[in-house]
């Protein structure tokens, strides 16, 4: 739907909708939230990953050589992690890590 047809609906774009409350692209309010939103979906997919692979977050702390707590942590989006520690966490699970820039 392009926006015309959101505004014959009453409906606001996600993006105004982050905006108003983020800021616009480019600010850094709104870079912390990119950073956040992205720290999360890599919490989710290793959570997804850890849980389809069978092991708890203790399993996969034991097999990479880290704490349970960090697993935890990463999981939650709360840790701010290198990629060789990022490659480490999914190479425990048997997945590949690759990195796309748009």
């Amino acid at each position: 739907m392009d926006k015309k047809d959101l505004e014959k609906l009453n409906l606001t774009p996600i993006e105004d909708l982050i905006a108003e409350d983020f800021g616009e692209i480019g600010t850094p309010e709104r870079e912390q939230f990119d950073m956040e939103c992205d720290a999360f979906i890599i919490g989710e997919q290793l959570k997804d990953e850890r849980l389809r692979a069978g092991l708890t977050q203790e399993q996969l702390a034991d097999k990479i050589g880290t704490k349970k707590s960090f697993i935890s942590r990463v999981e939650r989006g709360n840790a701010d992690i290198q990629l060789s520690t990022l490659v480490k966490l999914f190479q425990g699970l048997g997945r590949k890590v690759s990195v796309r820039v748009i």
